[in-house]
């Protein structure tokens, strides 16, 4: 597509590349593997995007590696200078280039990017009650790396989790942070339906189910807080650049607070 980088390009001190996603979004790549660096410029641009939107925006969709930016080709042309009417599709000159339009004007924010200000993580702590029925797979997590439940509980709840993406189920929080000795693959025959709450491993990742769905991660326990909540703005307990901690609950603390939430 005419204007896009076909390659890693510097804008400022950033480098990201710039791919169009059809005809009407652009995706901005900026790094090639999950980590903090990677996460804090996806996180810069959301926020800036949040700030600062051209004519014609749609919505922008953070992810792990990247920020795709969705938008109407003609009001972005209109917007942008080369239409004066959203309308008319006309382009007498053949230079009418949204794509090409869109992901130039983007990369001039992202050289804006370098004077953005780092904001303090939001921390959340989620309860927890561990093992039994609420996380029917703690022993066989336990039993796979040596360990007692008790201590897979300990290490679960050690660690603080970075949020590096919403995804998958509305208020689905990748957690990025697991310690590498409970790291456990996904089960081999998926679950047909999860309780909302429930607390999951998968790989190095660990997560909490907002609403019941399938699914095929590893349950550890089950919290009482909701984290899907439709009637917030926003709508999810969770967003993007969060750190989360665990606390371990009794039984009856779960049962307390479950029965505080009807």
């Amino acid at each position: 597509m005419k204007g896009l980088a076909e390659n890693y390009g510097k804008y400022g001190a950033i480098e990201a590349k710039l791919l169009p996603l059809g005809d009407s979004a652009v995706t901005v790549q900026l790094g090639e593997t999950i980590c903090r660096q990677t996460h804090d410029r996806v996180r810069q641009l959301a926020e800036h995007l949040e700030r600062h939107r051209f004519p014609g925006m749609i919505e922008y969709v953070p992810a792990f590696l990247s920020v795709t930016v969705y938008f109407e080709p003609f009001e972005a042309l209109a917007g942008l200078g080369i239409l004066t009417d959203p309308t008319d599709s006309s382009d007498p000159s053949g230079s009418a280039d949204p794509l090409g339009l869109v992901a130039g004007w983007l990369g001039d924010q992202l050289v804006k990017l370098e004077e953005a200000a780092q904001t303090t993580p939001r921390v959340t702590e989620i309860p927890v009650c561990y093992g039994g029925e609420l996380g029917p797979d703690l022993p066989e997590v336990a039993a796979a790396h040596g360990l007692s439940e008790q201590e897979v509980v300990e290490i679960h709840a050690s660690a603080d989790y970075l949020v590096y993406m919403l995804g998958f189920a509305p208020g689905f929080a990748y957690l990025g942070g697991l310690p590498q000795r409970i790291a456990t693959p996904r089960r081999q025959t998926p679950r047909l339906s999860i309780p909302a709450g429930t607390v999951g491993i998968a790989g190095d990742q660990t997560g909490v189910y907002p609403i019941a769905t399938p699914g095929g991660w590893q349950l550890i326990g089950k919290t009482p807080e909701p984290l899907f909540l439709p009637d917030a703005t926003p709508p999810t307990l969770l967003r993007a650049g969060d750190i989360v901690r665990f606390r371990p609950i009794s039984r009856e603390e779960f049962d307390r607070r479950e029965a505080a939430r009807v």
